[in-house]
């Protein structure tokens, strides 16, 4: 009964829609382009931007509709990464318009927690979608197999004498022979200019 309640609504709206139409009370809506390098304009390119973003926006409060079934959930998850790429090409043609970087100003993509979407290969899930079968299951597996970060009192307890340098001549055994070298010659150097005082001194004592 419900079913054919939204049927019979959907039915109005598409016919109310279409006698606005012909009356000209409504202008008919514009499609987006199917690609952005179609738009020669940086207004255009800003606009259907915006008109994707909508787009976004709508399909993530869907993702997390209660009723949906599993069918659809992935549905619209692919729908919502499908508008992202289109996001992106658009975004890629703003800046050959000369227009701004979205990418290098925009803010990262939160989930309604704050954080970053998660992901696997580029592939974003929102949502109800991260709770699908198989995907909970890959999200632990990379925060497993993620290496931990150290924290602060970690990393300060392995600086050591080698962290400032001090130790750097153990490991480079020509600077240790090259060293060596050097002491040797010094030593005769010094030990030839004693010798050399000790001979005039006994030829003045001689004298």
């Amino acid at each position: 009964m419900a079913r054919n309640q939204e049927k019979a609504q959907s039915m109005l709206y598409r016919f109310r829609e279409a006698q606005s139409l012909e009356m000209g009370l409504r202008k008919p809506k514009e499609r987006r382009p199917h690609l952005a390098s179609l738009v020669d304009t940086l207004d255009d390119a800003e606009k259907w931007r915006r008109d994707v973003i909508r787009d976004i926006t709508r399909s993530v409060s869907k993702v997390h509709d209660l009723s949906l079934p599993e069918a659809q959930i992935r549905d619209v998850n692919d729908e919502i990464n499908r508008l992202l790429r289109a996001k992106t090409h658009w975004e890629d043609r703003i800046v050959e318009l000369g227009g701004p970087d979205y990418k290098k100003i925009g803010p990262k993509m939160l989930d309604h927690q704050g954080r970053e979407v998660p992901g696997n290969r580029g592939y974003k899930y929102f949502g109800r979608a991260k709770d699908l079968p198989g995907v909970r299951e890959l999200f632990e597996e990379q925060a497993t197999s993620r290496p931990k970060k150290a924290t602060k009192a970690e990393l300060l307890r392995r600086i050591d004498a080698a962290y400032f340098g001090y130790c750097d001549e153990n490991d480079d055994g020509e600077l240790l022979e090259y060293e060596r070298k050097v002491t040797e010659k010094r030593i005769k150097q010094l030990r030839s200019a004693h010798d050399a005082t000790l001979e005039d001194s006994d030829a003045d004592s001689d004298s």
